[in-house]
């Protein structure tokens, strides 16, 4: 395992790509963000545009309506469902309660996480998933590494930015193991959505069966909705979720935030399309790189795909700086743990702006 120096860099930043090359931002295809880019559900948008004088009520303390809409739509009960200022609240809240002295992250991984355990005064080591296995989990060697002395193990699943997954079978080994040593869990559910193993990697019917765990999710990437700020996470510890209650902020969760999350979850149509486009795409990228010399495509169970280069001609900070300049903005991956100047990372778009970041990217590269 190992500790990295803390770097806290998102993707999507276009308000800093604006200001730094002067590119207006609604210029620049964002293959940053990891953001559906079929955009807001349009049936959400035209709800809320007749439902604005919402924002002159608070809304319910409970959130009764958007727990049972978020029941529906992951199949957990409501009675375990907290909902959030977007995934990153409840991590940060997560954390805080836990307050594990000690934490495993399996890396690399998004910053969020290193941050908030050493805000708490805790200490963490990454496990790393190793190129070697294609980013895939050396399991054996994970149940080693979590110790007695840990208190929490944090994993996004599937994997950002490797676009690995851990399947059911493994995650139930990790949890009754975690639960041996009495550890919490945290699995950031945040782009299983776009999966299509969804079935074989969701950790929450997990909840029902281990009161250790704690799965969390946003509508920031799947939904398109970063400015909503609505996150929602499942437990069946009882104690636990009345702990994160307590040291949650009353009505975290906006007016409007609640009323589109009310009917989003709904949206089946907007739901099956996105699974779609990303399915289709990320088959047809995949195949394209696979011809490749000069690159490797790491399999992907989201909607990114992490790149490697097989050339020292060009680094992947060269790559962004040629890109942003044609106003395609990519995600250089040096700045993960475990990676380096060879890795890069792009979320899909549409078809014709994917052909066209491929076709630079050969330009480039091949």
């Amino acid at each position: 395992m190992q500790n990295t120096t803390l770097m806290h860099q998102h993707g999507g930043d276009l308000d800093a790509i604006e200001r730094k090359y002067h590119i207006p931002k609604k210029e620049i295809l964002d293959f940053s963000g990891n953001i559906n880019p079929l955009g807001f559900p349009k049936s959400v948008e035209t709800l809320m545009a007749k439902n604005l004088h919402i924002v002159s009520t608070y809304p319910d303390k409970k959130y009764k309506a958007l727990r049972q809409a978020i029941g529906q739509y992951t199949g957990a009960d409501p009675a375990h469902i907290l909902v959030g200022n977007g995934s990153t609240e409840l991590i940060s809240t997560f954390i805080k309660t836990v307050n594990p002295q000690r934490s495993v992250i399996l890396g690399p991984a998004y910053s969020e996480y290193e941050r908030e355990v050493t805000l708490c005064g805790g200490q963490f080591d990454y496990f790393p998933l190793e190129e070697k296995n294609d980013f895939r989990i050396d399991l054996e060697g994970l149940l080693s590494a979590l110790t007695e002395d840990v208190g929490m193990f944090i994993a996004c699943n599937p994997n950002n930015p490797t676009g690995s997954a851990l399947t059911v079978s493994q995650l139930r080994t990790i949890l009754a193991h975690c639960k041996k040593i009495g550890a919490s869990v945290m699995i950031d559910e945040t782009y299983i959505e776009f999966s299509d193993q969804l079935e074989e990697i969701c950790a929450i019917p997990l909840t029902k069966e281990f009161d250790n765990l704690f799965v969390i999710r946003g509508t920031s990437k799947f939904f398109a909705a970063p400015g909503l700020r609505l996150g929602y996470g499942v437990s069946s510890n009882e104690e636990f979720r009345r702990q994160l209650l307590e040291h949650q902020d009353p009505w975290s969760v906006n007016s409007l935030a609640a009323f589109a999350g009310e009917h989003m979850f709904t949206d089946t149509i907007f739901h099956e399309t996105s699974q779609h486009l990303i399915s289709s795409e990320r088959k047809k990228a995949l195949a394209e790189f696979a011809t490749w010399k000069h690159l490797k495509a790491y399999p992907s169970a989201s909607n990114f795909i992490l790149l490697k280069l097989l050339t020292d001609r060009i680094t992947s900070a060269q790559l962004f700086e040629k890109l942003i300049v044609k106003k395609m903005l990519i995600r250089d991956a040096s700045t993960f743990a475990f990676l380096d100047q060879t890795f890069l990372r792009f979320c899909l778009l549409r078809p014709q702006d994917n052909a066209a970041l491929i076709a630079e990217l050969k330009s480039l590269i091949e």
